[in-house]
């Protein structure tokens, strides 16, 4: 088998004839560097689908190293929207800086029961482990950097929907720019997800809280001169 790996010193790919099959990319890395060049480098962790520290994209799409099963042929490139370090390395601050754009975390709470019902709706948003492949995968970033992102965005949603959070007015206020509005809702966050969490679910749900509150697209203009009190025909 042959896999592809974009070095950062290199403008093509390096191609890697490997022996083995039916294994997980991280395996065949693992063995490249210990085996054929010690100077390849990406990031590991748990290697168990958990920590997120091993996303890179393979073929155009963000995987976990840990999880895929490459093909003959793959290639294998660093995550997009950030800063490359070294070959597959990237630079990994945004996940702290956009989840505090969007004051993603629990601030205020009261203490109470709450249903089963209530922590199942954010259940799967507690998943996340912040691999940043939505991230990677959002189209939006090549226009505007300052995005707080998806999954930020689908942070606040957890705790804006937990009954015991005192400030979710303030999240909602904290996401107006920059945030819900500058999302295209193109989807392409929610294929790459390795928890099975809707990122662009979570910001329509978001963009439905913000109108119940008073806010509203600012992209949206009814200007132009246009009188919408006229019949139209």
């Amino acid at each position: 088998m042959k896999i592809l790996v974009k070095r950062s010193h290199e403008d093509a790919p390096q191609g890697f004839e490997v022996d083995l099959e039916n294994v997980t990319l991280l395996t065949i890395l693992n063995h490249v560097k210990t085996k054929v060049d010690a100077t390849l480098t990406y990031s590991q962790g748990c290697r168990s689908g958990v920590c997120g520290s091993c996303a890179v994209r393979v073929n155009g799409r963000e995987v976990l190293m840990c999880e895929y099963k490459p093909s003959d042929g793959d290639l294998v490139e660093p995550m997009r929207n950030a800063s490359v370090i070294r070959d597959l390395v990237v630079e990994s601050s945004a996940v702290e800086h956009f989840n505090r754009m969007g004051n993603a975390w629990s601030e205020a709470s009261r203490e109470g029961n709450v249903s089963e019902e209530a922590m199942s709706g954010i259940g799967t948003q507690s998943d996340c482990i912040l691999c940043a492949a939505c991230f990677s995968a959002c189209p939006v970033y090549a226009v505007n950097p300052d995005f707080i992102g998806p999954f930020a965005l689908t942070r606040v949603w957890r705790y804006v929907s937990d009954p015991r959070q005192t400030k979710s007015d303030e999240k909602i206020t904290a996401i107006q720019t920059n945030g819900i509005w500058d999302c295209t809702l193109c989807g392409e966050c929610v294929p790459v997800c390795p928890q099975g969490i809707a990122p662009k679910q979570d910001i329509a749900m978001l963009r439905t809280k913000s109108s119940i509150l008073g806010y509203n697209d600012p992209n949206m203009s009814f200007g132009g001169g246009l009188d919408f009190g006229a019949p139209i025909f």
